[in-house]
């Protein structure tokens, strides 16, 4: 009796943690989910076609096609390459630089899949979220370059960036790498996406040299309403960029939708009130030009400021992303042409480095603290995680290029960049 008595005592006990365990689980959510699918979609049309259009109308006429062409290219380029390898170098288990090949080709990836960074989405989801911020980074580099670049070398120069700059650094700050160790602090790609665009536009604009005619010769936009369109695409679709990087529907992605639009707002007001100080006319490439710079310098910062703090980030990337593209580039003589590092590389920056200062643990989590809140550190340790990867990007983005360019040449011949890339390379013009 006593032993049957011992008996059904262990079953009661036994049935609770069985529950528990069960509840503890991984479970796919619908609502979830069906903001991530939502998520992924705005993404990806930040790349086609916001930024299309945004760069489109920024060039020559006789340049619109072929700038169009490489968002395109590229969204289609390193879809493929990522299925292949770049999401399994990402987001796999490795080490503290750079994932296995345990995904490669999607290996083993099932309609129940579930990653351990996202464990309420099907992975089949998470891992096509991810795809749209590694289609988006190169896509922004060829703004640095437009004007004067072959094809065939950024289709070369693309591939080989993505598995070897992309992949790496999106795997030390989210995919539990050195970074990640170290608690940089990157929500939604401040270091992964902007900075790492930025600065390798810079090299490449370096390596290729200035357009023909530049400074003197005018390049005026051909079509600033092409370039506003796809800004406003851009700004909705960075909703999907920063809150979705909640991977969830909940307070962390309404909070980072608000600070979005927040900081954008400002950015774009600054740089307006900024030119119209220092030229006497606000312009519409300029307030375009300031809410982009303050979706970039948010990014970083959107999962742990509070409102207050994106203000003041909005405010300082408008005002330092325009000395950026205008100053800054006058002073060392590069020709970034639309201001991809301007924009990208000088936001990144200023969103990594004030990130650490306005963090907020109540809204970012547990260590996610800043200057503001009482961890002055988390500062050093944001300038830390820009250095490295300004770093480690600038040295494989120069070499990257360097082989293209002895293999088949970067830079198009005088008679091609004088008559126009749309006809000379892809055999079409705009009327």
């Amino acid at each position: 009796m006593k032993r049957g008595f011992s008996s059904l005592a262990a079953l009661a006990t036994a049935v609770p943690v069985a529950a528990l365990a069960q509840e503890a689980a991984p479970k796919i959510d619908s609502g979830d989910t069906a903001w991530m699918l939502t998520s992924t979609a705005l993404v990806l049309m930040m790349t086609v076609p916001g930024l299309a259009l945004f760069y489109g109308g920024m060039v020559r006429k006789m340049n619109v096609l072929s700038t169009v062409m490489h968002s395109f290219a590229a969204c289609c380029l390193v879809t493929i390459v990522w299925m292949i390898a770049g999401y399994s170098l990402a987001f796999s288990d490795g080490g503290a630089f750079v994932g296995d090949l345990g995904r490669a080709l999607l290996q083993g990836l099932g309609v129940e899949s579930i990653h351990a960074n996202a464990k309420t989405i099907p992975e089949s989801v998470f891992m096509v979220f991810q795809m749209t911020f590694a289609i988006i980074t190169p896509a922004l580099i060829a703004g640095a370059f437009v004007d004067r670049m072959k094809f065939s070398a950024m289709l070369w120069f693309t591939g080989a960036w993505s598995l070897l700059v992309y992949s790496p650094v999106a795997h030390w700050v989210w995919g539990g790498g050195f970074l990640a160790s170290a608690n940089v602090l990157d929500y939604a790609g401040g270091t992964v996406v902007h900075i790492n665009a930025g600065v390798a536009g810079l090299v490449l604009a370096l390596m290729i040299g200035k357009r023909r005619g530049y400074p003197k010769e005018p390049f005026t936009p051909h079509n600033l309403v092409l370039t506003l369109l796809g800004a406003s695409l851009l700004w909705v679709g960075w909703f999907g960029f920063n809150a979705g990087s909640a991977v969830a529907a909940n307070g962390a992605a309404g909070m980072a939708m608000a600070v979005t639009q927040i900081a954008a707002a400002a950015a774009a007001l600054a740089w307006m009130f900024i030119e119209w100080a220092a030229k006497g006319k606000p312009s519409v490439l300029g307030i375009v030009s300031g809410a982009i710079a303050g979706l970039v310098a948010v990014t970083p910062a959107s999962g742990f400021v509070a409102p207050s703090g994106a203000l003041v980030i909005g405010l300082a990337a408008g005002a330092l992303c325009w000395w950026g593209s205008t100053a800054l580039k006058r002073m060392l003589g590069y020709d970034d042409a639309l201001d991809a590092f301007g924009v990208h590389g000088v936001g990144g920056v200023v969103g990594a480095i004030l990130t650490g200062v306005f963090a907020i643990e109540a809204i970012g989590g547990e260590g996610k603290a800043g200057l503001l809140d009482g961890n002055a550190g988390q500062v050093l340790t944001q300038i830390y995680g820009v250095a490295v990867v300004v770093a480690y990007d600038a040295v494989v983005t120069f070499i990257i290029a360097k082989v293209v360019d002895m293999a088949i040449g970067l830079r198009v011949d005088a008679d091609t960049e004088r008559e126009g890339l749309d006809l000379n390379l892809h055999g079409e013009v705009v009327h």
